[in-house]
């Protein structure tokens, strides 16, 4: 038997990266014991499988004294249920985690690095994330590094030797179930999104995830402003809100008032699918991204893409062949990347076509998950 501990902050990480892997590795080793760790949510542990024990604690995100009572209660479970292997990502768990299962003499830990969070910041704030960063790598005895280009950034920033961290498979996390992404149900899904928003013919631009600077929300409603003067399109953003006071007000406004612009607000993962069926291509504007799942899932439906020119985001798929790859920050380059995809039909097609096929081939939830288990078995079997 082997107990395996995964962690997160909180528990929405869990849900959409972690439920499907630690489902899978109890299929293939049902004697495994699966542990999930994050701040408390008891919808989320009302909604778990019973082989998995759910232990919540006070752990929320930003920086925050409370977090030395995170890495107390972390330090005493690990001592009590000494694990085999624990997992950790995002920020603040990695953070309290590495430092608790050192304190508990837990041999095998690994931090999932999904993405670096100082990248986006100046300053005094660059420093102290870059200093919590490091602190992370060096307590961890393993990292899962989420692309090539990710990873080369960790090493020439001296978080870590080479050698310290792998990237598994070309990148990414848990993939795309393909099931849910039937291309034959495409056009029926399409006709019905469209008709409920009332789209008609217009050329959609498409968005997922969160809307704040980062991600790129001001360029992509910049580079849509100016587009609606000489195109009849609509833009279609699916997430939450966290602009907060990040974006010009005025923008922000024009865009609220819009007929050009859709707000839908955060929808449920599988109706989602149907969203990305009624878009004509996927703009993926941001400023710093760990792989991108989003990418992956609308490859899956056969979108064109545009994405920005960063570590994860141009590694998921292949510039000119399966995505366009533009300069972030560049409303312009933006724009001009989408007004190419208006009047080229065929390189529209050609573009969602092979970014299907790329995704079958490589981000195929199974093929990920097997390739994760693979590395999980040989950290755990290297004690043996």
């Amino acid at each position: 038997m082997k107990k395996v501990c995964f962690i997160t902050t909180v528990s929405v990480t869990l849900r959409t990266f972690i439920l499907a892997q630690a489902e899978y590795f109890k299929r293939e080793h049902p004697d495994w014991e699966i542990y999930f760790i994050c701040d408390t949510d008891e919808q989320f542990a009302e909604s778990l499988p019973e082989y998995i024990n759910y232990i919540p604690i006070k752990m929320g995100r930003g920086v925050s004294i409370s977090g030395i009572g995170a890495v107390i209660e972390l330090t005493k479970i690990f001592k009590r249920e000494k694990f085999d292997l624990v997992q950790y990502a995002t920020p603040n768990a990695a953070f309290y985690a590495s430092i608790a299962a050192k304190l508990a003499k837990i041999k095998n830990t690994l931090y999932c690095q999904w993405g670096i969070r100082y990248v986006g910041f100046s300053g005094v704030s660059r420093k102290l994330f870059k200093c919590i960063e490091k602190i992370t790598c060096n307590l961890s005895r393993y990292i899962n590094a989420v692309s090539p280009a990710n990873k080369q950034f960790a090493v020439e920033e001296k978080l870590y030797v080479p050698d310290k961290a792998v990237v598994v498979g070309r990148g990414g996390t848990i993939g795309v179930d393909l099931s849910n992404y039937d291309i034959t149900l495409k056009e029926k899904k399409r006709a019905k999104i469209r008709g409920e928003l009332n789209l008609g013919e217009e050329f959609v631009i498409g968005f997922v995830g969160r809307l704040s600077k980062d991600k790129g929300t001001a360029v992509l409603l910049s580079a849509v402003r100016k587009l609606e003067e000489s195109q009849k399109i609509k833009l279609l953003c699916i997430g939450p809100d966290e602009i907060g006071n990040e974006i010009d007000v005025e923008l922000i406004n024009w865009a609220k008032n819009s007929d050009s612009v859709i707000f839908t607000g955060p929808q449920k993962a599988s109706e989602i699918i149907g969203y990305y069926a009624a878009m004509d291509v996927y703009v993926h504007p941001s400023y710093r991204e760990g792989f991108g799942m989003v990418l992956q899932e609308a490859g899956a439906m056969a979108l064109p893409i545009i994405t920005t020119d960063i570590p994860g985001a141009s590694e998921v798929f292949e510039n000119g062949v399966s995505c366009i790859t533009v300069e972030p920050k560049s409303d312009m380059a933006l724009l001009g990347a989408i007004e190419q995809l208006i009047s080229d039909t065929q390189k529209l097609k050609f573009l969602g076509d092979n970014a299907r096929e790329q995704t079958e081939k490589y981000y195929d939830r199974e093929i990920m998950l097997k390739q994760q288990l693979l590395r999980y078995e040989q950290i755990i079997d290297a004690e043996r």
